[in-house]
């Protein structure tokens, strides 16, 4: 599982690359982010990486978490969010959602 660590300075569509990468390369991929900027630009890379992946057919399942870190001693919070593919019946997909070849969820 490949760790990224976002600050509030980092581009989200290159973090959004990076994610997309891993997660077509096999790959779990964990963001790690520390204040509200930072939570910030990771949500929004998320997000970006989901618009990269779903018209190839890949779909993303993100789950946040606390993490107690260490830095510059001082003791702080983090947000993780562990983002890996997710696959129902044998391809990924949302709960049976289509999709439109934009990545978007087509209207039904």
């Amino acid at each position: 599982m490949g760790c990224l660590k976002v600050s509030s300075k980092s581009s989200p569509a290159s973090v959004a690359g990076a994610i997309a990468g891993m997660i077509k390369d096999g790959a779990c991929v964990e963001i790690q982010s520390v204040g509200a900027g930072a939570v910030n630009q990771a949500v929004k890379a998320i997000a970006i990486s989901r618009g990269f992946l779903a018209p190839i057919g890949i779909e993303i399942a993100c789950v946040p978490s606390f993490a107690d870190i260490v830095i510059d001693g001082e003791y702080r919070t983090a947000i993780r969010f562990s983002v890996e593919p997710r696959y129902l019946h044998g391809t990924a997909t949302t709960h049976g959602a289509q999709y439109a070849d934009n990545g978007h969820l087509a209207s039904n």
